[in-house]
């Protein structure tokens, strides 16, 4: 028996049900030797006629008596009934009293189930647990973030909605707004001008709809009354096509993507739909109206059949998409799987009794409606269309969804055409597929549509949001300093490792380089052919010296000491070698302490030849003592004392905090400095203290013994060669404390030659210009003559 409201859609059910039925009769060893039957009936609207109806039939009368029945001759078994649970839930109420078996084909609904409240009913559908994920899965595909909601306002709507937002805040999708539809028939024109401006003022281009079209007339309405067009509508079920077209719908509805759910063809179907007629199946009065509408057949009302005049070859196929539809429906399927899962539960019934009368009395078998359900309970089958059947409402599983797209251009086309699928038992990344070229949108989008409430933020920005919004609706801000976001609607940028900076865009970290006062480099090549340049002169200087180290201008001012000075400054010149390449802990550790030590000698030298100019022309004026000491040359004793001093300042520097290397990523934009921490600043500027005292004692001693009367008086040198090593380095500390990486070790480069060569320039230059240009002036006879000429001068006086 099947209870079906009147249209043309349901009309495919009721040919669903009769071809399991003809394939059932057809099958030997399926119920062998019984044929099953049917019964149809409409069920008109309002809960009050359905129940009315249900009586007239349960109890065979016109005037009917609850709990009594008055046809004797009827066999029925299980009533299938559908399509809405509305429907399903009206007649649930009586058919449970009786306990007759009801099997619903229409969506699933959780609470027909629950609570024991119809023990008697079984829905054949499967669940949409998985439904809510799917939608989001179509909604992360178009990157679709802000979506507007319409929901009829009855006992799923909770759950729905709790599942939707669950599964889109895990996603990170928004809705824009929430509707609930009333789904009263007499209650949505209260509302339906709110809905409409909530519709149309949204931002949103993406709007779902959950329920189905009876729940939904005010929606229809709204839709309607508003023509809203430019949107585009997810469904969760293909709609009753002839429905939509009695409010002007279709149009609108083009480009409406549709989770259907996903079944197998049967066979012969189509050809079984196409073969049928008023002729082959005459007591099928649909068909006699069908016929007489669309294919011009004379009709005699008084027998609700047609008589002649009907066009040749006439078909169901012939009829438009928007009337009726070829392609097997939703509900269509779950009469044929309902069909096959009574048949086989009486099949399974049949010889259980069979077998229990075999070996009791041998009655012939009768059995009441009530019997079927443990055996409706345990179904378990494969239809032939290849289908998992199971009514257990505890054992079924989630349901597999075909993603439709309606196609309705021109008008009148009606086509529900395949565009993906969503299985969510398949693997992690197999479950969501889609052919999006195939994809007809809605009238006004000539692309992919796009539906966010805030435009992505591009790589090198960030989401900010917008307090009291949506966490779909935010600005965008740029990274800060050296953080980066490669990707779109990043939350948070990414801060670079400190061996890489953001560039300017902000989406890559680049390695930073290296910097450090290299020999390739044009600076590093110049200080180093400084460096080289002047060592080899400071040598050609010494073997002068050496070559001519009998004559009086060598012998002068104490000619060991000038060997030492000049030794020194070979290797003062050489010292800068080592704050040039990449630097290395044993490099940084020899760079300040050798750097101090040749300088410490340098200066000790330059203080006891200032010492022994002194001493030299005092030693007649003091008497035997200061002879004494000039014999003992307590001047070279100076060299000593002094670099002793220098020693352990380095010694202390080095056991409490040694220079070390050490980088700076920060100082410098794109690069990482490559530098000798100095370890204690007091210990590097006690040692620069301690040269810049040396030179002032040594300053101080040729600048009062530089008027004494010599030949070859070198205090006026030393005393100028002192004041330019103290310039130098005066001037060398504001720059070094303002600068860092290689121009700051490249200044003290440079300070370290440029004292060197003031020494070597203002001592020993003039002295090699008397050996090698003037010879005449180095003689002893010169120095004798021009002792002579001073003695005369003084007697005159």
């Amino acid at each position: 028996m099947e209870i079906i409201s009147h249209n043309y859609k349901n009309y495919q059910c009721i040919l669903a049900m009769l071809f399991a039925i003809e394939e059932i009769n057809s099958n030997p060893h399926l119920l062998p030797n019984t044929s099953l039957g049917f019964e149809v009936h409409n069920v008109p609207f309002g809960e009050r006629f359905t129940l009315e109806n249900l009586l007239y039939w349960l109890t065979g009368r016109i005037s009917f008596i609850p709990n009594y029945t008055c046809a004797k001759e009827r066999k029925s078994a299980a009533v299938l009934t559908g399509i809405s649970w509305t429907i399903s839930e009206h007649l649930g109420t009586l058919l449970n009293v009786y306990k007759f078996p009801q099997l619903t084909f229409g969506p699933f609904d959780s609470v027909l189930n629950e609570q024991g409240r119809f023990p008697s009913l079984y829905q054949v559908a499967n669940m949409d647990t998985s439904l809510s994920l799917g939608i989001v899965s179509l909604m992360l595909y178009f990157q679709w973030t802000w979506v507007g909601l319409l929901i009829a306002d009855d006992h799923k709507a909770t759950q729905i909605l709790s599942n939707l937002r669950k599964d889109m805040d895990k996603k990170g999708i928004c809705m824009a707004f929430v509707e609930m539809i009333h789904i009263s028939r007499g209650s949505f024109l209260t509302n339906s001008w709110k809905n409409q401006l909530q519709i149309m003022g949204s931002s949103a281009n993406v709007i779902i709809i959950y329920g189905d079209t009876d729940s939904l007339l005010s929606l229809i309405a709204i839709v309607n009354r508003g023509f809203l067009m430019w949107k585009v509508w997810v469904l969760n079920s293909k709609w009753d096509v002839s429905t939509l077209d009695k409010y002007f719908l279709l149009d609108l509805l083009h480009g409406t993507l549709i989770f259907s759910h996903h079944h197998e063809e049967i066979v012969n179907f189509t050809d079984f739909i196409q073969a049928a007629s008023p002729s082959k199946f005459p007591e099928d009065i649909y068909l006699h109206l069908l016929w007489q509408m669309f294919f011009n057949c004379s009709f005699s009302g008084k027998y609700c059949k047609i008589v002649d005049n009907c066009q040749r070859n006439a078909s169901l196929a012939f009829l438009p998409g928007n009337i009726f539809d070829m392609a097997i429906s939703e509900e269509s399927y779950n009469v044929y799987n309902a069909v096959y899962a009574v048949a086989h539960s009486l099949h399974e019934m049949t010889h259980n009794q069979v077998q229990t009368q075999y070996h009791g009395k041998g009655k012939d078998i009768v059995f009441f409606p009530w019997q079927l359900h443990p055996f409706l309970k345990n179904t378990q089958l494969t239809s032939p269309a290849g289908d998992h059947v199971v009514l257990n409402w505890k054992k079924k599983s989630d349901a597999e969804y075909d993603i439709l797209n309606f196609w309705n251009f021109p008008k009148g086309l009606a086509l529900n055409v395949k565009v993906g699928t969503f299985f969510p038992k398949a693997l992690h990344g197999q479950q969501f597929s889609l052919s999006d070229h195939m994809i007809q949108w809605a009238t006004g989008f000539t692309e992919i549509p796009q539906s966010v409430c805030s435009e992505s933020c591009y790589p090198g920005f960030r989401k900010t949001l917008i307090e009291g919004s949506a966490t779909c609706c935010f600005d965008c801000s740029p990274c800060s300093e050296n953080e980066i976001s490669n990707e779109t609607d990043i939350d948070h940028c990414v801060k670079c490792p400190e061996s890489h900076y953001a560039n300017t865009e902000k989406n890559r970290c680049l390695e930073k380089t290296v910097i450090f006062l290299a020999y390739e480099d044009s600076l590093g090549k110049a200080l180093t052919s400084m460096s080289l340049s002047f060592s080899l002169l400071t040598a050609v200087v010494l073997g002068v010296f050496l070559r001519h180290r009998d004559t009086p201008i060598v012998k002068a001012n104490n000619q060991s000491l000038s060997y030492i000075l000049l030794i020194t400054l070979i290797f003062c010149f050489l010292c800068p070698l080592l704050f040039i390449g990449r630097p290395h802990t044993t490099a940084c550790i020899l760079q300040q302490n050798t750097f101090g030590l040749l300088i410490t000698v340098a200066l000790s030298t330059v203080l006891a030849k200032t010492i022994t100019v002194v001493m030299a022309f005092r030693v007649t004026a003091l008497g035997g003592i200061m002879r004494w000491l000039v014999i003992s040359k307590i001047s070279n004793k100076i060299i000593p004392l002094c670099t002793m001093i220098q020693i352990l300042i380095s010694v202390i520097w080095l056991t409490t905090s040694p220079p070390f290397l050490d980088t700076d990523a920060h100082f410098e934009h794109g690069c990482i400095i490559i530098m000798c921490n100095k370890g204690s600043t007091i210990a590097f500027h006690c040692v620069l203290g301690y040269l810049g005292f040396l030179a002032l004692g040594s300053y101080t001693m040729a600048f009062l013994s530089r008027n004494l009367p010599d030949t070859f008086n070198e205090a006026k040198y030393l005393a100028f060669s002192m004041l330019v090593f103290c310039s130098v380095w005066v001037t060398f500390l504001p720059v070094y404390h303002s600068t860092k990486g290689k121009v700051m070790v490249a200044m003290e480069v440079f300070s370290i030659l440029a004292s060197s060569a003031g020494i070597l320039g203002l001592i020993f230059v003039p002295k090699c210009y008397i050996i090698l240009l003037r010879p005449d002036m180095n003689s002893i006879d010169h120095i004798k003559g021009k002792t002579d000429s001073r003695r005369k001068i003084s007697l005159e006086i």
